[in-house]
């Protein structure tokens, strides 16, 4: 099955003070999750992502290297980098990493538009009580 992903479209986001080959692992790990990347499908080379992101092409390696170890892609030399078709469940770690991660962009965007903590505590309790009620 090799297919080139055309369906995740990569991108970098300089502000958010995740570093790029984090963004990276997140975009694949979040297409894997989504569908948008299935099982067998060809990522792009280190070269043409280093190239459309416009970064050093060893962030793009440390991110696939990454993504290697825990056995969510696999390479093949001279073929390319595919998706691998076992499922890897993240451990609670890397749960608990992606969490942080969630809360730490949303306080911060939420922040940057100039709404406080406590507001956002204030929202989510009123936001999971209507949820609630709704089911």
């Amino acid at each position: 099955m090799n297919r080139t992903s055309s369906t995740l479209s990569f991108r970098r986001d300089m502000t958010s003070g995740v570093p790029v080959y984090r963004q990276i692992i997140d975009q694949i790990l979040g297409g894997i999750a989504a569908g948008s990347l299935e099982p067998g499908a060809q990522l792009p080379t280190v070269r043409q992502l280093a190239v459309d992101l416009a970064i050093n092409p060893n962030t793009v390696v440390r991110a696939y290297r990454e993504l290697e170890i825990r056995g969510v892609l696999s390479t093949q030399q001279g073929v390319g980098t595919f998706v691998t078709t076992v499922p890897v469940e993240p451990d609670d770690a890397e749960r608990q990493r992606q969490l942080d991660q969630l809360v730490g962009e949303f306080v911060a965007r939420a922040g940057g538009a100039g709404f406080s903590a406590e507001a956002l505590i204030e929202r989510i309790q009123e936001f999971l009580a209507d949820q609630g009620r709704q089911s």
